[in-house]
């Protein structure tokens, strides 16, 4: 158990309330699937592998008395399957409430979506940022209602080429997670300005043991482990997920990031973009280029 996770707790129900967790069938996204059908919500499970996905919604069936859960095909490597999983949402739900872009992948060796995009900024942004934008209509018609897009505090160090999106000249695991990471933070901030009756939040769960971690450097991993109380479990690491579900919208900040359910991080904003939060001067660049580049 780790020791920074604070006291917080809610009874919340969710009864009448239909979410989608992509990535629900393993680590954070089991557990974000678990609690929200533990609160009375229908709960898509969305991942690439159906097997595993069907084992999961048994496993949670079984421990979840009258939980509501289904499970649905998306790859988020490949916009034909996000295209299928989005017009099978709109055939079969009449409303959806929550959408967790939970899904992602970590500090992976190079490789390529299904339409040649680097892997982890083709997975952890643009095939969540390709999701939402389909799914925006039954969001709004549903309003009011949340996107949740889990970040990282890798973030920080992270910095968009727009120059080589691909990871052609230079691949580096760790800046390419980064630099999807960042993404995701300013993709938040711009839905929250740019949609009404839907409220977006992104979310760092911390460092927690999940199969994420199977990509990183063995040696750093090992000497991580030795210091368990710095790890979270994947219940742990829901739990800002959580936070950002339940808590009232009175008491959030729409566009905010989040991290130990109760701290968020204020972001400071001009007309070209935002920065204030970042370290690095190359970031607030960094943040008006990603706006002009993706709205103009």
């Amino acid at each position: 158990m780790s020791l920074f996770i604070p006291t917080w707790s809610s009874d919340t129900r969710l009864d009448g309330k239909t979410a989608i967790v992509t990535g629900g069938n393993t680590g954070i996204g089991k557990e974000t699937v678990k609690d929200l059908a533990s609160r009375g919500a229908r709960v898509i499970l969305a991942c690439r592998d159906m097997a595993k996905g069907e084992q999961a919604a048994c496993d949670i069936v079984r421990e979840v008395k009258g939980a509501k859960v289904v499970t649905r095909q998306l790859d988020l490597a490949d916009t034909k399957s996000i295209c299928q999983f989005a017009e099978n949402i709109y055939n079969t739900e009449k409303a959806l409430h929550y959408l967790i872009n939970n899904a992602g992948v970590a500090v992976c060796p190079s490789a390529r979506t299904v339409d040649g995009i680097e892997m982890q900024f083709g997975v952890n942004h643009l095939g969540h940022f390709f999701l939402t934008f389909l799914l925006l209509d039954l969001l709004k018609h549903s309003a009011p209602s949340r996107v949740i897009n889990l970040s990282s505090a890798a973030h920080f160090f992270g910095k968009i080429h727009f120059d080589d999106l691909k990871g052609e000249k230079d691949y580096h695991h760790f800046r390419a997670y980064a630099q999807s990471k960042l993404a995701n933070v300013l993709f938040t901030r711009e839905l929250a300005k740019r949609t009404e009756g839907i409220t977006a939040y992104s979310v760092d769960p911390g460092f927690v043991n999940t199969d994420i971690l199977r990509h990183i450097w063995r040696p750093l991993l090992d000497i991580v482990k030795n210091f368990g109380f710095l790890i979270k479990t994947p219940a742990e690491g829901a739990y800002t997920t959580i936070y950002c579900t339940v808590t009232p919208e009175n008491q959030l900040v729409t566009g905010g990031y989040y991290r130990s359910a109760i701290r968020v991080v204020q972001y400071n904003c001009c007309e070209n973009g935002c920065y204030g939060v970042y370290k690095n001067p190359l970031l607030p660049k960094t943040g008006c280029e990603l706006r002009v580049k993706f709205h103009t």
